[in-house]
């Protein structure tokens, strides 16, 4: 069931989260608990049924392991525990992965499994993971199962995070005052999910089509409309996961639970490093916690630092898609975290620093540029837009042509524009854009926005005016979450 769903906004959420604070005030507050993990089962379910034995399997599994790391940590366990994760999430994901490089590599005729990737996997695999890590290391309490099944299936966070820690969940739902309609989170809930639900049909679904225009459909682009497929992903990444996880915030708070922030104007960093803190947090998180502080972090000589840094970053990229453009993209991030390393500490040295501008400048067109191959479905495609984006060939259209004169003028004197391709929208798409790129650098994020909240009229009625603008323009089928395939 997507967030960006009739049936989800006006029937699903309504009801789940009246029966549950329904169920609270009549005292049946462990019926109330079962009905949410029922409920958040359904949501999953409503999808692909036929995976619910994979995420049901996984919780009895994990919750097994943790139940006895709990009662005697052993290393052998918490090992096997990682394994079977790895290898769970490595069958459905990676496994026609390497049977189509081994079959390249030895001509060997291995047919491929061609399974579908289960909803959610690497979120609730990397999530689980954490949670036996934690218990080996003493941070968590024995919870029984039906709170651990809450903590990995609660509806808002399950299908594209924020990958939570079990100590930022568990305790608010044990805490008896969450029990209770909270009509201040209630109303800062929705004025959250709605804000999410605006970037995300009214944003990123713009952005999509130009992206989607240049990237699959056109043949050839020129150099505006290789910046325009670029910038349009760029900004329909931003503003569909994002999105994603305002909905998820802003849904959670209506039942009293505060999800952690997962963005922090991700593109208004100065450095690469800044911009992994501000962009995808709980990933970031999770990277440092659990990979790259065993690896020895920032433990030991500098070249084992870079080697840490990198392996971090491929299994990054790794984590985030099969192929080897995904892993070229972490590799990419891995190096550019080094030479940032590199360069911090010889800019200390001599005591020298970059203009503020030009950091931001080269921080984000490496940004765009990487997620060229974060986006492309092959080599082929990937080189195109970036070939594009530096050719210098600048095409218009007739169109164009008639709208400014000055330019017929500059023909006339054989400038040569090229042949428009017809590819892109040559009118609207670089307004979109411009406007994209100011809100992302100019504007309050979601977070900054729902600290100053207040339940008053103001912001019920700006409240009312984004949702009832995203609902009217959501039309007939909801589109999935980009995130939806990681």
């Amino acid at each position: 069931m997507l967030f960006n769903s009739y049936e989800f906004i006006l029937l699903f959420l309504p009801v789940v989260c009246g029966l549950y604070f329904l169920l609270n005030r009549v005292n049946l507050s462990t019926a109330a608990q079962v009905f949410l993990v029922l409920s958040s089962l359904f949501f999953y379910g409503y999808w692909k049924p036929i995976y619910l034995p994979i995420i049901l399997g996984s919780i009895g599994v994990n919750y097994l392991l943790g139940y006895l790391l709990n009662q005697k940590p052993a290393k052998w366990l918490l090992t096997l525990g990682v394994i079977a994760n790895i290898l769970l999430l490595g069958y459905f994901k990676y496994a026609d992965f390497f049977i189509g490089n081994y079959n390249l590599l030895t001509q060997g005729g291995i047919e491929p499994l061609n399974l579908l990737l289960p909803l959610a996997i690497s979120f609730f695999t990397f999530q689980q993971i954490a949670y036996l890590v934690d218990t080996y290391r003493g941070h968590t309490k024995d919870y029984n199962f039906l709170d651990y099944s809450l903590f990995v299936t609660f509806f808002p966070q399950l299908i594209a995070g924020p990958i939570v820690h079990h100590k930022e969940m568990m305790p608010q739902f044990a805490d008896k005052l969450s029990k209770s309609i909270n009509y201040d989170n209630l109303a800062k809930g929705i004025f959250i999910f709605s804000i999410g639900l605006f970037k995300k049909v009214v944003l990123a679904d713009q952005f999509a089509q130009w992206a989607t225009a240049g990237f699959d459909h056109a043949e050839q682009l020129d150099a505006v409309e290789g910046w325009i497929t670029s910038l349009s992903y760029t900004l329909q990444l931003y503003f569909d996961f994002s999105g994603y996880t305002d909905m998820a915030i802003g849904a959670a708070l209506l039942f009293n639970i505060k999800l952690p922030i997962n963005f922090n104007s991700p593109y208004k960093a100065y450095n690469i490093q800044d911009f992994w803190r501000r962009w995808h947090i709980t990933l970031s998180r999770f990277l440092r916690d659990y990979i790259y502080i065993p690896l020895g972090g920032n433990r030991g000589h500098e070249a084992l630092v870079c080697t840490n840094l990198l392996i971090t970053f491929l299994i990054g990229g790794l984590w985030h898609g099969v192929g080897w453009l995904f892993l070229l993209w972490g590799a990419l991030h891995g190096v550019a975290l080094i030479i940032h390393r590199l360069w911090a500490k010889l800019a200390t040295k001599l005591q020298i620093s970059m203009p503020r501008w030009l950091a931001w400048l080269i921080t984000f067109n490496f940004i765009n540029l990487t997620w060229i191959f974060f986006r492309a479905t092959s080599w082929e495609s990937a080189n195109k837009v970036i070939n594009a984006m530096f050719s210098g060939q600048v095409t218009l259209s007739a169109k164009n042509l008639r709208r400014n004169p000055w330019m017929e003028t500059l023909t006339d004197y054989g400038v040569s524009f090229g042949k428009w391709m017809g590819n892109i929208d040559g009118e609207m798409s670089e307004v979109w854009v411009i406007v994209g790129l100011l809100i992302c650098l100019l504007a309050k994020n979601t977070h900054e926005i729902g600290d100053k909240f207040k339940s008053n009229w103001i912001y019920l009625v700006i409240c009312l005016g984004i949702l009832f603008y995203a609902l009217s323009m959501m039309g007939g089928s909801a589109s999935e979450f980009l995130y939806f395939n990681f």
